[in-house]
């Protein structure tokens, strides 16, 4: 193979040696190893492997340097032994240097991908962040809700003719100071006493609890469906159906 002065491998040497370049210049702009070119020039075609690689190899070289690619794995395949006839045609060849460009791209387009999920999710969370506290704004506004010395008052929560409305039963007021719902509509409540969350979560119609302590912070997320009584008596409820209602008592 090697020696023959119009051989293959020194047509490639003699046109990069005749443009100034090393191997390693050549490697470094094809993005194939120096060792592989070193292996086309003395055409020892088995330190590359399999003929498909040589192939893609000497096309991509001979680009390089000017040379007919066609012409050039011609000359290669008339040194490979012939193929038998059942054998049928070669695989497909594949440029070697193209696997690595696509590996790259498919990872960058998984990670735009997961990026533009994580923006879409995070944005959707703001919006309906901010749409939750605007209702609680606007019952606030529009309902405005007893304070606590009104809800303590008995001249404030009953009128002369009826006279306090007295909790319902089961609500005993142990020790006076005390806060109880009655749900006559399921409802999700948070209540927080001294501090300390007591009661949180969705619970159904006829759910009644009663809270002691020195003040209490409730998170209604059906206030027309939750009665309200302060020392046993009926402050009414802090809003409409289906409004999300956060009110401070003092016990």
């Amino acid at each position: 193979m090697p020696g023959a002065p119009d051989a293959l491998g020194e047509r490639f040497r003699a046109a990069r040696e005749a443009r100034g370049l090393s191997l390693s210049d050549v490697a470094e702009q094809i993005r194939i190893r120096s060792v592989y070119l070193a292996a086309i020039e003395e055409e020892n075609w088995n330190a590359i492997g399999a003929p498909v690689y040589v192939r893609g190899f000497l096309r991509t070289y001979a680009r390089f340097l000017g040379i007919d690619p066609e012409e050039a794995v011609a000359a290669f395949n008339r040194t490979q032994p012939a193929i038998p006839a059942s054998v049928g045609p070669p695989a497909p060849e594949r440029p070697a240097t193209s696997a690595a460009p696509s590996v790259r791209s498919s990872a960058l387009v998984w990670i735009a991908a997961a990026v533009a999920v994580l923006l879409i999710a995070f944005v959707t969370y703001n919006e309906l962040t901010m749409r939750r506290g605007a209702t609680t704004a606007d019952v606030q506004q529009a309902s405005p809700e007893p304070s606590t010395t009104e809800a303590a008052s008995p001249a404030a929560t009953a009128s002369p003719a009826t006279g306090p409305t007295a909790a319902p039963p089961g609500l005993g007021l142990a020790g006076g100071k005390s806060l109880a719902l009655v749900l006559s509509a399921p409802s999700w409540l948070r209540v927080t006493v001294d501090g300390s969350v007591s009661m949180e979560g969705t619970f159904p119609a006829g759910t009644s609890r009663t809270f002691h302590g020195k003040s209490a912070l409730v998170r209604i997320g059906n206030a027309g469906g939750v009665e309200v009584y302060v020392d046993g008596k009926d402050v009414g409820k802090l809003g409409k159906s289906g409004d999300v209602v956060e009110h401070a008592f003092t016990l």
